[in-house]
């Protein structure tokens, strides 16, 4: 079998007992909490993780992409929410899947999205089901939990747009300073899709999934709140220095690393320069406005063990510049060329989407490939 030190670089490393850690406590979170898990996919895009995932064949799941819902249904996993707002014209996708047997939902926040699906509907009879866009905390998309312009929304789904019910994303739960506050931002996600299901009723509308979720409130909410039916968590099956940064999990928790390789040195300025540069690890630097910041990653060597006080400070497309945090002199060329090291990414999502494949590892061996479902 194909060691670590034996692949190309940049690659991406996937350790498999820490994925399987890292689900297993999600499985038994959702039961602590009595609600169906409905696992984000979009982290990872790949069948063969979102079968350990799942406690039915079909789902439930979440994706980000209709892309993502052609790949999984085609694998099976059909009942599915597409948990962004929909631009219409990808309502003929979504029907496609519905009539080749899926069950995808489809999320909207405003009635002349809901009119175009309705529409969409007449015309070609079809049924397509909807659920509301919650803003829980003004991060991004969704009606106010008290805004009656849901039940416009809801009036406005007819013949075959059918209304399900209500979905929010805590999004501003990644900004937490403490694990107070992220109590805080799952008590907010919740209570809000309790005060807009409490709306639509009185309007008539019955909601028979209430979907909340975000990793960090999904791991550190005390309890089960109001009418939450299931609670939807992606990042968390892989874990990321953003989540180690907020108390989500420990550093020694996070699944995915790139592999890279020491291509030379700046000896002058203590630095030691790889072949992995922003293309490979993001440009994301979710950590920078922490307590800690990471830079662009914190360096392992290739058995994933954490080099204490190296991170890479700086990239280039194909370059990373490793060094100390404290920019002490050390002896880089210890480093000799083309050894091996394993980054750990600020956020796994798109540094996974950098790549086509897992190279799944149990300690140093790789054990299998598990291909991705990127684009869109």
């Amino acid at each position: 079998m194909t060691q670590i030190n034996e692949l190309d670089t940049p690659s991406l490393i996937l350790d498999k007992p820490k994925l399987e850690k890292n689900i297993a406590f999600a499985q038994a979170r959702a039961r602590e909490l009595g609600v169906v898990w409905r696992p984000h996919l979009k982290t990872h895009k790949c069948i063969e993780i979102a079968r350990m995932q799942l406690d039915g064949a079909c789902g439930p799941a979440t994706v980000s992409t209709v892309r993502e819902a052609e790949y999984f249904a085609a694998a099976g996993i059909t009942d599915l929410i597409y948990a962004v707002g929909i631009a219409p014209h990808k309502l003929a996708r979504i029907d496609a899947l519905n009539r080749a047997g899926a069950d995808v939902k489809i999320i909207l926040d405003n009635v002349p999205a809901a009119q175009a699906v309705s529409r969409f509907c007449r015309e070609n009879q079809s049924k397509i089901g909807v659920l509301i866009e919650i803003d829980c905390d003004g991060h991004r998309s969704g009606l106010k939990p008290n805004d009656p312009a849901m039940v416009e929304v809801a009036s406005s789904l007819t013949d075959g747009a059918r209304f399900l019910g209500v979905l929010t994303h805590a999004g501003e739960s990644y900004n937490a300073r403490t694990t107070q506050e992220i109590e805080a931002a799952a008590a907010s996600e919740s209570q809000a899709l309790t005060d807009a299901c409490a709306l639509l009723s009185e309007a008539g509308f019955a909601c028979s999934i209430v979907s909340v979720g975000s990793t960090p409130t999904f791991v550190r909410t005390r309890k089960r709140f109001g009418s939450v039916t299931e609670y939807r968590s992606g990042v968390g099956a892989f874990y990321d220095l953003v989540m180690a940064g907020l108390g989500v999990c420990k550093v020694e928790d996070i699944a995915l690393s790139v592999l890279v390789s020491v291509i030379g040195w700046q000896e002058d300025k203590s630095w030691i320069i790889t072949d992995g540069g922003f293309l490979a690890m993001s440009r994301d630097r979710g950590t920078a406005s922490q307590s800690v910041d990471c830079g662009y990653g914190l360096v392992c060597d290739v058995e994933g063990n954490l080099i204490e006080d190296l991170w890479v400070k700086q990239c280039n497309q194909e370059h990373g510049v490793i060094c100390r945090r404290d920019g002490a002199p050390f002896d880089v060329k210890a480093y000799a060329l083309d050894t091996k090291l394993r980054i750990l990414p600020n956020h796994a999502c798109p540094t996974a989407a950098a790549f086509e494949a897992y190279n799944v590892v149990q300690g140093q061996t790789v054990t299998a490939v598990w291909q991705r479902c990127n684009r869109w």
